[in-house]
């Protein structure tokens, strides 16, 4: 299944990039490349082959979970630079 010129020339304005005319001949082929391959992969029979998430049997490895004692609210405060209310204190992000 080959993809054009066109259509890489199209996802790029959807995404914003702005490509060289190298960058879109080399994106062709490679997408191309991409699309045969995905294609030669729907072409195998997978009729006897159980669906899976994981190609290997997973085990929980994850220890229990214990509720233990938290620190202190103002030990942690006191390794803070700035501390308000007893609260950390931050910078402000501006968001322009």
């Amino acid at each position: 299944m080959a993809i054009s010129r066109e259509d890489v020339i199209y996802v790029a304005g959807l995404a914003r990039l702005e490509l060289t005319e190298q960058e879109i001949q080399d994106y062709t082929l490679q997408l191309s490349s991409i699309l045969d391959y995905a294609a030669m992969l729907e072409r195998l029979d997978t009729e006897d082959v159980v669906p899976t998430a994981h190609a290997v049997p997973l085990h929980n490895v994850l220890r229990e979970d214990d509720v233990k004692p938290s620190i202190q609210h103002e030990k942690t405060l006191r390794n803070a630079p700035d501390a308000e209310e007893g609260f950390f204190r931050v910078p402000r992000i501006s968001l322009t």
